[in-house]
């Protein structure tokens, strides 16, 4: 065996177990994918290799009895209007927190990352009596986006990224006589593309996969995200379909797609980073 041959080993079995990763990773996605174009229901292992043909009759039959079209709507709406107060609130309280000076800014920093630890759970009550029974939010696009508006963790992403921008370009913009609100819109947000995107996709899961909250505030079925909708067809419609495990799984895919197709579309600009671009030597 020649050097160059068994300098390649590492590589390989790095590149092999990396595969086996993916793999492993993927395989719920096509199990759940599979066995939604199952025409018969089959939980086990063997269901994942199925030996008979493939059907869309699952999702005729799920949508039949769920309006996937408009529970889409509702999940889109209530999700991006989470995004949008998250990205705004989020720019302009992390700006604050990392280019203004002022004082108490590092104890309310610490108190930004303090409502991290706080669960979610603990809050539903009071919220719940506040925006319900308060301002009366029921059954409404705004009730279920209220809770989830500010999001701290986008606060800490942005400020962490506003804190690498060069105090240089801050200064020359100064200079000309730009204020505060200049200076956000034309020098940082041009430079901090990547804590936007990264700020989108990390808010996008929780409120397009959110169903508690959903849950609790929504009694009309036209109101209710695709996730409240098929929690609700579980309990109490899948017992009677032809193959409800099936319908669960179609119902499923059609929860999962937006999020996947996400990702995969912005991966590149996920794990970008191009604040540097901003200096030139």
């Amino acid at each position: 065996m020649t050097p160059t041959s068994t300098a390649r080993w590492p590589g390989l079995l790095r590149h092999v177990v990396l595969f086996a990763g993916a793999l492993l990773f993927l395989f719920p996605f096509y199990y759940m994918l599979i066995g939604s174009l199952q025409a018969e229901p089959d939980t086990s292992v063997a269901g994942a290799f199925p030996t008979s043909g493939l059907t869309l009759d699952n999702y005729r039959d799920i949508n039949s009895r769920v309006d996937l079209l408009g529970s889409l709507i509702n999940s889109g709406v209530f999700t991006g209007g989470v995004i949008l107060g998250t990205v705004v609130f989020g720019v302009l309280a992390g700006y604050a927190l990392a280019r203004l000076r002022f004082r108490g800014r590092g104890t309310l920093f610490a108190l930004v990352l303090l409502v991290q630890v706080i669960p979610f759970q603990l809050l539903l009550i009071p919220l719940y009596v506040l925006i319900v029974r308060g301002y009366g939010l029921a059954d409404s696009y705004l009730g279920m986006i209220l809770p989830f508006a500010i999001n701290t963790t986008a606060v800490f992403v942005f400020r962490q990224f506003f804190l690498q921008l060069p105090d240089e370009l801050f200064a020359a913009a100064r200079v000309d006589g730009a204020g505060e609100l200049r200076l956000l819109w034309s020098v940082a947000l041009p430079l901090v593309r990547p804590a936007l995107l990264t700020a989108v996709l990390l808010t996008f899961i929780g409120p397009w996969n959110e169903f508690l909250w959903p849950f609790l505030i929504t009694k009309q079925t036209d109101m209710q995200p695709l996730a409240v909708s098929l929690a609700n067809y579980i309990s109490n419609v899948a017992a009677r379909a032809a193959n409800p495990y099936g319908a669960v799984l179609a119902g499923a895919c059609v929860l999962a797609a937006p999020a996947v197709g996400l990702f995969v579309a912005f991966q590149r600009h996920f794990i970008s980073t191009d604040v540097g671009s901003g200096v030139k030597g």
